[in-house]
C-alpha cells in the first residue's frame, strides 16, 4: 500500500525537476539543461513504472536499466558541457 504511494510521490518530484530544467533549457538553449530535463523525465517514468509493477521480484531487473541509462545520460551531459567549455563554445 505504501510502496505505490511513495513511488507516486517520487514520480511527481522527478517530473517537477524535469519541468524546472525544461524551463531553463527553453530560456538558454543550453544542452546541459535539456539533458537534465530528459533525465528527470526518464526517472519520473521509471517511478511510475515502479508503482504499477511489482518490482520486489529480482527477475524484474529491466526496470533498473532505465535508471542506469538516466545516470549515464547525466554523466554524458556533464562531459559534453566540459568539452564545449574547453573548445570555447560553452
Amino acid at each position: 500500500m505504501l510502496n505505490p504511494m511513495f513511488n507516486g510521490a517520487a514520480a511527481m518530484a522527478w517530473l517537477a525537476c524535469s519541468l524546472f530544467f525544461l524551463r531553463f533549457w527553453k530560456q538558454s538553449r543550453d544542452r546541459l539543461f535539456g539533458f537534465f530535463a530528459l533525465t528527470f523525465a526518464l526517472l519520473g517514468g521509471n517511478a511510475v513504472a515502479g508503482a504499477l509493477l511489482e518490482v520486489g521480484d529480482e527477475r524484474r531487473y529491466y526496470i533498473y536499466v532505465v535508471r542506469l541509462f538516466a545516470f549515464l545520460l547525466i554523466l554524458y551531459a556533464i562531459w559534453d558541457k566540459n568539452r564545449a567549455v574547453r573548445r570555447g563554445g560553452g
